[in-house]
């Protein structure tokens, strides 16, 4: 069976998708990684994955947008594969619009979240909505979501039949990478002298593209707004390719790249140690899947604060693992995180809560087989079809 798994860019396939290409793999799939080429893609070329790169801007572009559809679909009518896996905004419109010409028999979608969220403006929300919808009823043999509530949504909005929408969750390697247990006491020390971090220190973490939607803003906003020299802020992460938010990244540079307090490391790769010397994980998207980095988080005893969204409201236990907080709001993020430097039994209550949650719930193997299951149900059903 030949599979092509396509997002937008290397680092996506990198980070996000390596786990189920890696079990596609393992189960014999004739598998195609296709993504634009950046600096991740001769690390994957060196894993064994067969890489093809066919550029993909992340944001919308007329010319750039048409162009991407036709090289899609060459690829498509070149390597003939029998199933289709989109990921990521523009990637999964211009991926599923090529296939359909193409004549690809199985097209599956797999939501990171839909667009379209409760604090977008209406008409903006009915766009985007629309949009999905349209995709799901005419491009689409079935759909993925990572969170309850997103497979509920597209249920209640009728994207397509309720029976090929399937909530798979979210995984990390709870019990290998992501386990205080294993951590290199090494790496921790040189950790603590490159960022000039005691053991006195708190300190709060934030992890992601550095955009506007990310609720980054609010973060800092907050963070420079609470009276305690001994917390620190690391802003793990940065401007990505195809950067859709140069305004943002401007901001950040003038007002707050000269405060000792905050930290900005850049892209990094040890995640599992810079969250094992992190207290408090801080997360104020406006919009989310089924985010990664909390589950990562809970899995090394972290405290969790994140905006009150789908998804991550279903990772996180109000009150027990973290705090939910309203969408866009400094003023929430930062009495919620004072609440947690204040009380230290209750910040060590959450991380121990945390790591139990991430055990019992955020297993990646769990939640790759699952995929691989419907995968091979939905070849199995069109095959039976093909002999009728």
């Amino acid at each position: 069976m030949k599979i092509i798994e396509l997002c937008a860019i290397d680092q996506t396939m990198k980070i996000f998708l390596s786990s189920l290409n890696q079990g596609l793999v393992d189960q014999g799939f004739d598998l195609i990684c296709t993504c634009s080429k950046g600096p991740y893609t001769e690390e994957l070329i060196r894993k064994g994955f067969n890489v093809i790169n066919i550029p993909i801007e992340r944001n919308i572009k007329l010319y750039s947008s048409i162009r991407s559809v036709f090289r899609l679909y060459k690829l498509f009518k070149s390597e003939r594969p029998d199933i289709l896996h989109v990921h990521t905004p523009i990637a999964s419109v211009l991926g599923r619009i090529a296939a359909k010409f193409a004549k690809v028999p199985i097209i599956i979608y797999t939501a990171h979240g839909f667009y379209f969220h409760d604090n977008m403006a209406p008409i903006k929300y009915k766009l985007f909505l629309n949009i999905e919808k349209y995709m799901a009823k005419y491009f689409t043999d079935y759909i993925f979501t990572q969170s309850e509530e997103d497979r509920l949504t597209a249920i209640k909005n009728g994207f397509i039949d309720g029976r090929k929408i399937e909530c798979i969750g979210n995984g990390i390697d709870v019990f290998g990478k992501f386990n205080p247990e294993n951590i290199d006491h090494e790496s921790i020390r040189s950790l603590y002298e490159k960022f000039n971090l005691t053991k006195e220190n708190i300190i709060i973490t934030f992890i992601g593209r550095l955009v506007k939607e990310k609720g980054i803003m609010e973060l800092l906003e907050a963070f420079c707004s609470i009276d305690n020299e001994n917390i620190k802020l690391l802003v793990v992460g940065d401007i990505d390719q195809g950067c859709r938010d140069e305004k943002t990244k401007n901001l950040i540079a003038s007002k707050y790249k000269d405060n000792q307090n905050i930290i900005f490391t850049g892209f990094r790769e040890d995640i599992n140690n810079l969250l094992y010397i992190t207290d408090i994980f801080c997360l104020p998207s406006y919009r989310e899947g089924m985010p990664r980095t909390i589950i990562e988080a809970m899995s090394m005893e972290c405290a969790v604060v994140a905006t009150n969204i789908r998804g991550c409201r279903e990772e996180i236990t109000d009150g027990e693992t973290g705090f939910l907080v309203k969408p866009q709001s400094t003023h929430d993020i930062q009495n919620k995180l004072e609440i947690l430097i204040q009380n230290k039994d209750l910040l060590n209550n959450m991380k121990v809560e945390g790591r139990k949650k991430a055990e019992k719930h955020y297993d990646e193997k769990q939640i790759v087989d699952k995929q691989i299951n419907i995968i091979n149900r939905l070849y199995e059903g069109y095959k039976n079809k093909e002999t009728i």
